[in-house]
């Protein structure tokens, strides 16, 4: 059996997860019982309950987990706290080694009209930013004074072969493409980055890696967003360009994500943050949040058939129409949720659920 720890968080995070988990158990039928589920407090609903946002129970729990689930974290109660929700996310990362960010972008037809990019630009983008989430300028060497500041952006061999390889191997399951980006025309750190990529390619003869300088990239997401395939870059850039790119489907309640470990383990949560002003409301969006255990089916468990059984029911119940209000829709959670469980039952009965 395995353990998914799961912490559901703050705001709308505990409703978006229970939808989820509804539909991961009517996705799995009779064999759910391969999963254990262990929820643990965190983030505000920690501190409601104790002193930090990151108890040793759930520290513990997430350590000897197989993969966690995080819903939504952050609670403006909390902003001017001693330690804040977001202080237990950053602890997290860093007590699991999660060095690798992993954001797909996939603009599907449902959502096109929400879009800011013309239509015949972004229908069909689908590619994923890898990010690299330890590292670099955030984790540097910095001091500031009255009149000068300075900020050390360092990277070392290793932190850019594991990154590189974690792009490669989800190329090898696409279209074999990785994009490279720096900025190796100004920056040391860039060339040792350019240097490593090269040699971590040749572990990869099967895959084509690429390159191309930040700034120009940034523009061509928005100009041919459906050119990429794979994206790999250092912290810094893959924080802006991720941004950038999640503009591109319209609406953040659509977009999962995963962190990966050096010790395994896996995080999968929303992009999103928490929207308490909606918390409690029955009008979030779940799609991310089921996306996110998507994600987790596929790269934690390998278990493509189901991953994919839940992410068609998806797609599909959206472009029937039934979209929550950030969509431009009236569905409320539970009656988006109740729609993919209602097609995921005709799938499996070789019905088509309109």
């Amino acid at each position: 059996m395995k353990k998914i720890v799961v912490l559901a968080g703050d705001g709308i995070g505990p409703e978006i997860m229970d939808s989820a988990l509804r539909v991961l158990g009517a996705a799995m039928g009779s064999d759910s019982s391969v999963f254990s589920f262990d929820h643990q407090p965190f983030g505000a609903a920690a501190l409601a309950i104790g002193p930090t946002p990151l108890p040793p129970a759930t520290l513990q729990a997430c350590q000897e987990a197989d993969a966690i689930l995080l819903g939504a974290i952050g609670d403006p109660r909390w902003e001017k706290a001693p330690f804040t929700p977001e202080q237990g996310l950053l602890a997290l990362r860093k007590a699991l080694g999660l060095y690798a960010n992993i954001r797909p972008i996939k603009v599907v037809d449902a959502v096109l009209h929400l879009s800011p990019i013309k239509e015949t630009i972004v229908k069909g983008t689908d590619f994923v930013i890898v990010r690299e989430l330890t590292g670099g300028i955030y984790f540097g060497d910095k001091a500031e004074e009255l009149d000068s500041a300075y900020d050390i952006n360092r990277y070392d061999r290793v932190e850019i072969q594991r990154i590189m390889r974690q792009a490669f191997r989800i190329a090898r399951t696409r279209q074999k493409k990785v994009l490279s980006i720096d900025k190796a025309n100004v920056l040391a750190t860039s060339r040792l980055w350019r240097r490593i990529a090269e040699e971590v390619a040749e572990e990869f003869p099967d895959c084509q890696l690429t390159h191309q300088y930040v700034d120009s990239a940034a523009m061509k997401i928005m100009q041919q967003p459906t050119a990429f395939d794979v994206i790999v870059t250092e912290n810094l850039f893959g924080d802006i360009l991720s941004d950038e790119a999640s503009v591109l489907p319209g609406s953040l309640g659509v977009l999962p994500s995963a962190s990966h470990g050096i010790n395994g383990v896996s995080l999968y949560e929303p992009i999103h943050g928490s929207a308490p002003d909606i918390a409690g409301q029955n009008s979030a969006n779940p799609v991310s949040m089921i996306l996110s255990v998507v994600m987790m089916l596929r790269e934690s468990f390998q278990m493509e058939s189901l991953a994919e059984t839940i992410e068609t029911a998806c797609f599909d119940t959206m472009n029937a129409g039934i979209l929550t209000k950030d969509l431009g829709g009236d569905a409320t959670t539970d009656a988006f949720t109740a729609a993919v469980i209602a097609r995921l039952g005709g799938m499996q009965d070789g019905e088509n659920v309109i």
